[in-house]
């Protein structure tokens, strides 16, 4: 029987002891620890403010992968509140920006866009949250429902829900420190953010629905990354449920 490529990678990417961790790996390359985009169209987002009168417990027993959302907007403090939730900023120290969500080696492989389909104060399109300043940066305007739907395996809830998370890797990040085994990480870390979307988006009265069946070259397109050092690991569709 042929070796699957999923096997062998798990294989293969195995710590075993005696034979050295981090094998391979380039402690030299330094990637840049942020993606901006400095010549883009800026949306300024209010800091989060005061949680919700939900506990985590609540939130934790209440999610649910909500498909069906109302044909209404969400606010633009809810997507503030949910970019904050994804990778807000939590401290600084050590020349580190402390994220939400956890990250192996504080590397922090994974890069937030946005689709907005309908959000008050923020026209629709594609956009880049930069981690530091809290802001939206615009990549390119428009009505992109029917592209990013297409892109998700013709999922139409990715046309009906307010906005679309869309997480990238640059993969170098991870890969100067852990070699081959930070793809592992690099998913974990994905993991961890969705998580977070999908908690506030219950603390935020919204419906969330995680993606990973997604056509990854239609969505790199989408987003305008090259597939290659930087490509789409995940996506999460969040909006007003229909029934809430």
């Amino acid at each position: 029987m042929a070796e699957h490529v999923g096997d062998r990678f798990q294989e293969e990417t195995k710590y075993i002891r005696g034979k050295g961790f981090g094998h391979g790996a380039d402690l030299s390359k330094s990637p840049e620890p942020f993606k901006s985009y400095p010549d883009a169209e800026v949306v300024k987002l209010e800091r989060p403010k005061s949680p919700p009168k939900t506990t985590l417990w609540e939130a934790l027993a209440a999610r649910r992968s909500v498909r069906d959302y109302a044909d209404e907007p969400i606010t633009k403090q809810d997507l503030s509140e949910l970019l904050w939730a994804a990778q807000g900023v939590t401290a600084r120290g050590g020349g580190y920006h402390f994220r939400t969500a956890p990250s192996a080696g504080a590397l922090y492989p994974v890069e937030t866009y946005v689709v907005v389909n309908h959000v008050t104060d923020v026209k629709s399109g594609v956009y880049h949250y930069d981690v530091r300043s809290h802001t939206l940066e615009l990549i390119q305007a428009g009505d992109f429902r029917e592209a990013v739907a297409r892109a998700a395996l013709d999922q139409e809830m990715c046309a009906y829900a307010a906005v679309v998370f869309v997480w990238t890797a640059i993969f170098d990040r991870s890969k100067q420190k852990y070699a081959q085994r930070a793809y592992r990480y690099v998913y974990l870390d994905a993991g961890h953010i969705a998580q977070n979307v999908a908690l506030a988006a219950v603390a935020l009265g919204l419906g969330s629905c995680q993606v990973a069946a997604l056509l990854d070259n239609e969505v790199n397109e989408l987003i305008e990354v090259d597939g290659t050092d930087e490509s789409t690991v995940y996506m999460t569709t969040v909006g007003r449920p229909v029934h809430p």
